[in-house]
C-alpha cells in the first residue's frame, strides 16, 4: 500500500508541477513557498480523493450516525491530555484541570471516551495544541508551509507536529496491532468529519487560496481563544465574498 500511495504521489506531483505556473496568480506575503505547496497540496487532494475519501464515504454509508459519534468522542478523548498539558504550559491552571478532569470521567465512567459525560456535567471542551502554546511564548509563525498526507501548517505548527502526536497516549500503546487499527479508525472518523467544512470550499475557484487563508484565520481563532486581533472573521467573509464575486465573473 505505501508503494502504490508514493507511485500514485510521484505521478501526482509531476501533474501539478507541469500545471503550476497557471495557478501562481495569488502571491501572499504568508506564503512566500507558493511554488512547493501548491504541487504537495495537489498531490495531497489526489491521495485523498483516490484512498481517503472513498473509505471514508463508506464508512459514513455502513455505520449509523449513533455509531459514529461513539468513535468522534473516543477520538476527542484520547486528544484531551494534550490540550491540559498545553494549558498547563500557557499558565490556565483552570482550563488544565478542566481538561484533566474530563480525560479522568469519560475514561472512566464514559467508557474510555465513547460516552461524552463530561459536556453533559458543564466541563468545556477545550482545543489547545504545542503550536498555540508556541504562539503564545512569541514563536512566529513562519511561512506557510503544506505538509504531505497532513495538509496545510504554518512553520511553526509543522515543528510541533512531533510533539502534538507523542503527547497522545495513543502512541504509548504497546499492542501495535490494535494500535494501528484504532489510528486508522480514527482518521477514517476524522476524514468523514471534514465532509461539512470540504462543502465550503468544494466550489472555489482556487481551491488552494481558499484552503491557505481559512487555515491561516481559524489558526488565529484557536490561539487568541475566539478574539484574534484585526476582526479575522470579517476578513474571512471578505475572501468567501471575494470568491463568489470571481466565480461570478
Amino acid at each position: 500500500m505505501i508503494h502504490r500511495i508514493l507511485a500514485i504521489g510521484a505521478v501526482l506531483l509531476l501533474s501539478a508541477c507541469a500545471s503550476n505556473k497557471a495557478n501562481e496568480g495569488s502571491r501572499s506575503a504568508a506564503d512566500p513557498w507558493e511554488s512547493l505547496n501548491r504541487p504537495i497540496h495537489s498531490f495531497n487532494q489526489g491521495v485523498d480523493n483516490i484512498i481517503y475519501k472513498p473509505i471514508a464515504k463508506g464508512y459514513e454509508f455502513i455505520f449509523p450516525s449513533v455509531v459514529r459519534q461513539g468513535v468522534t468522542n473516543f477520538s476527542r478523548n484520547l486528544r484531551v491530555p494534550l490540550v491540559g498539558i498545553n494549558n498547563a504550559l500557557q499558565g490556565d491552571g483552570k482550563g488544565a484541570a478542566n481538561d484533566f478532569g474530563r480525560f479522568m470521567l469519560n475514561s472512566t465512567f464514559g467508557l474510555l471516551g465513547i460516552f461524552d459525560l463530561a459536556t453533559k456535567d458543564g466541563m468545556d471542551r477545550n482545543d489547545e495544541d504545542f503550536g498555540q502554546t508556541f504562539a503564545l511564548w512569541g514563536v512566529p509563525d513562519g511561512p506557510f508551509v503544506v505538509v504531505p498526507f497532513l495538509g496545510p501548517n504554518t512553520l511553526r505548527d509543522a515543528f510541533a507536529i512531533p510533539l502534538n502526536l507523542y503527547a497522545d497516549p495513543l502512541i504509548h500503546y504497546d499492542n501495535s496491532s490494535v494500535r494501528d487499527k484504532l489510528y486508522g479508525l480514527r482518521f477514517i472518523d476524522l476524514r468523514q468529519r471534514l465532509f461539512a467544512a470540504e462543502a465550503l470550499i468544494e466550489d472555489s475557484p482556487d481551491r488552494y487560496v481558499t484552503l491557505r487563508e481559512s487555515f491561516r484565520q481559524r489558526r488565529q481563532y484557536l490561539i487568541f481563544d475566539g478574539d484574534p486581533p484585526g476582526n479575522a472573521e470579517q476578513l474571512y467573509e471578505d475572501l468567501l465574498e471575494d470568491d463568489m464575486l470571481e466565480d461570478e465573473q
